[in-house]
């Protein structure tokens, strides 16, 4: 089946979700649900336990839920249990949680926004500027951050074309492209942000991402140019095209002086600027 990975946001909480095309239905992780409801700092625990208690109620919902390979915190993909939004509903009825009611309300709203942006694909655009901005992010960075997206989509069709298959082998080439350019791959990348779950993208810098979105660019337009027939071809232009910014990142930090792979995350960074704001309010 078609699937799609997201990340969407209830009460500034991420929660991993997938998009099935062919079923036309969300999945999302249960672990990160019982997270946002419970506040528990050990939601897996929780939801073994649940399980149990379903099972011994007699409940069949635990025995028809499925799992897709989802980013787990170390940054690989691992198969986790999910639910569509109609097993939710039943099984946020097994959790005490004040944020029950307004959890359900979410669910129901991002399954309508999805039907309007099947009928209209810019309101996806629309809609994930709108959750930057909710989190705090600045226009600078968002317009970056959405331009950003736009060119993963368009590396990712090629390697499609090329018949490349996503999990393993797009994590790959995105290591190496990663790895040419910033000399680390994504999971050390990650570690350097003191990242687990978050994105790595919305973690970067304006420069930050600017540089991946050439080394992305720069590996879609060698691919076309060379017409790879097989995975290892395109492991070396991806190493060529993470290069392409090799090149520019050394100049930049040649005439500035500066680093440009920072140990900034969205965290402290928003934070700073929030704080920043607030001294000048009180100039």
């Amino acid at each position: 089946m078609e699937k799609k990975d997201a990340i969407k946001i209830f009460e500034d909480k991420k929660v991993r979700t997938i998009w099935d095309e062919k079923q036309e239905k969300w999945f999302l992780s249960i672990i990160d649900v019982i997270e946002v409801l419970t506040g528990s700092p050990r939601p897996r625990k929780y939801w073994n336990a649940l399980k149990t208690k379903l099972k011994a109620e007699g409940s069949e919902l635990s025995h028809n839920l499925g799992q897709l390979k989802m980013e787990a915190e170390d940054g690989k993909l691992r198969m986790t249990d999910v639910a569509d939004t109609e097993q939710l509903f039943r099984l946020i009825q097994s959790i005490p949680s004040p944020k029950a009611e307004p959890f359900k309300l979410w669910l129901a709203q991002i399954a309508s926004e999805k039907l309007d942006e099947m009928q209209d694909p810019e309101l996806t655009i629309d809609r994930a500027l709108e959750q930057y901005v909710q989190l705090g992010y600045s226009e600078s960075w968002i317009n970056q951050r959405l331009k950003s997206i736009e060119i993963r989509k368009e590396l990712t069709d090629e390697w499609k074309k090329r018949g490349l298959k996503e999990g393993l082998q797009f994590a790959t080439l995105t290591d190496i492209i990663t790895k040419a350019w910033a000399d680390k791959t994504t999971k050390e990348y990650k570690i350097l942000k003191g990242l687990k779950k978050e994105n790595l993208r919305d973690n970067m810098t304006n420069t930050e991402l600017i540089l991946n979105m050439l080394a992305e660019a720069s590996t879609k337009d060698i691919s076309q140019a060379v017409n790879p027939k097989t995975f290892d071809e395109s492991k070396k232009i991806a190493k060529q095209g993470g290069n392409v910014a090799k090149v520019a990142l050394i100049e930049l930090e040649a005439r500035t002086g500066k680093k440009v792979i920072s140990s900034l995350n969205a965290k402290t960074t928003l934070l700073e600027n929030k704080t920043d704001k607030q001294t000048k309010l009180n100039e």
